[in-house]
């Protein structure tokens, strides 16, 4: 089944945890901590793939889990890391934000990859925290959680070149008379219920020494109002935004041949003015169907209204006009493309982890006053964000009183204690860091 959008929420794998373990051996009055790191946790990665061309499987599963590292053992065995989770999706799907709809990424190249959640670092063993001054230390790291986004993927086809126009106009037998696509095709409208791509064979079809082939899309019918979700509405008008020309396909026995040009260019200007600026050919199919002074008079009044567009007589089904109008393709297209390609190329902002809350304009931590008590003792909350304290808050046990003194160090040392001091923090006042209230001390 077609899919070009769905909801997903992918989930890294948690760090396993570090091991408290101490050294135990028969005749030795004295051992030392032994106990290993766990493992990191899997991360999940998206990768372009062209033999992918839906998104149907992220619409039956809809939540991606990595497995997590495990947990690291005593004489200094370290837990084994996860393996990362790899989904293929479509070349031309884009990673959406699904709270924000901000993009972060647009896969348009087979092997593209990107990393979605990243696995949670595995906690470090007591063997580490080991020194001079703390030889027997009874705790370690717990792991890191690993990261968890809700995402929208949303498929937009890669194809050079696209066939448009109203239902029943003869687009789904054109790209089947002039590539491998095999669409459903019946006399009847809106037939056409998903995007057929196919590769067109450019010296095949036309019988000249010409080595090259282009992708063709045929889009499902559009009507009047299609911008604004009729018919098969703006669901497909998304397509059309990748190709680089478009074949407009008319149906001669149309009462208006003119009305129908202007219906379907109204409809791309009003869902995207920059698709009005594609290069269009324009294909009067069945044109067997009517005689000579018809097929003029029709031409004539088309002209009118596309005066700088060119117009090929075709028929679909007898094969008629077909290799002129293939040739003429393969030349606005290789213009088209040499064209672009002395274009700078459009940047799309990357990210390859996302951390919104780490984002402070290069600090390594922030301190922010959220409350002023209201009680007697007139106790506030400070709100402490930065990587490196999160991680750590994340990934200690605040039960065990040596691991909770690491985190008092830590935020002496840092400077956050000093800040603290600063914005008017007093003893007894309280400290949010991530999910954990920490009382704040001299």
């Amino acid at each position: 089944m077609f899919c070009d959008q769905t909801t997903v929420t992918f989930i890294a794998g948690n760090g396993g945890n570090g091991c408290i373990s101490f050294w135990r051996e028969k005749f030795v009055a004295k051992g030392g901590p032994d106990g290993g790191d766990g493992g990191n946790g899997g991360s999940i990665l998206l990768i372009a793939d062209e033999n992918v061309d839906t998104l149907s499987d992220f619409r039956t599963q809809k939540r991606y889990k990595a497995d997590d590292g495990e947990t690291g053992r005593g004489k200094n065995q370290h837990g084994k890391a996860a393996e990362d989770m790899i989904l293929k999706v479509p070349v031309g799907t884009m990673i959406y934000d699904l709270e924000s709809k901000r993009l972060f990424e647009d896969l348009k190249k087979a092997g593209q990859t990107y990393v979605m959640v990243q696995g949670g670092r595995g906690g470090k063993g007591n063997a580490r925290f080991a020194s001079s001054t703390l030889q027997a230390p009874k705790f370690a790291e717990i792991g890191e959680p690993g990261e968890r986004r809700e995402i929208t993927l949303e498929l937009k086809l890669i194809a050079d070149v696209g066939l448009i126009g109203l239902p029943s106009a003869g687009k789904s037998t054109l790209i089947a008379a002039i590539s491998n696509a095999k669409p459903k095709i019946a006399d009847y409208p809106f037939t056409t219920l998903i995007p057929n791509l196919g590769l067109v064979e450019v010296g095949k079809i036309t019988g000249k020494k010409i080595k090259s082939s282009f992708l063709a899309a045929d889009i499902p019918g559009l009507i009047e109002g299609a911008h604004q979700g009729k018919g098969l509405g703006d669901e497909f008008l998304k397509h059309v935004t990748r190709t680089k020309v478009l074949i407009h396909v008319i149906d001669v026995n149309e009462k208006d041949v003119a009305k129908s040009y202007e219906t379907i260019n109204a409809e791309l200007k009003n869902y995207n003015k920059e698709l009005t600026k594609k290069p269009q050919i324009i294909a009067l199919n069945k044109s067997d169907t009517v005689d000579e002074e018809t097929m003029e008079m029709i031409t004539k009044e088309l002209k009118k209204v596309a005066k700088k567009v060119k117009i090929f007589q075709i028929s679909a089904v007898s094969g008629k006009g077909i290799k002129d109008l293939m040739l003429e393709t393969y030349k606005v297209l290789q213009a088209t493309k040499k064209k672009q390609a002395k274009e700078p190329e459009e940047k799309i902002e990357s990210y390859k982890v996302h951390r919104p809350h780490l984002k402070m304009s290069g600090k390594r931590f922030e301190v922010v006053l959220v409350k002023l008590g209201s009680n007697q003792s007139g106790t506030k909350l400070f709100n402490i964000r930065g990587k490196s304290i999160e991680r750590m808050v994340q990934m200690t046990n605040m039960n065990n009183e040596q691991a909770l003194e690491r985190v008092y160090l830590y935020i002496e040392k840092s400077g956050i204690a000093k800040e603290l001091k600063e914005k008017g923090a007093q003893e007894g006042d309280q400290m949010q860091i991530v999910n954990k209230i920490l009382s704040f001390r001299e």
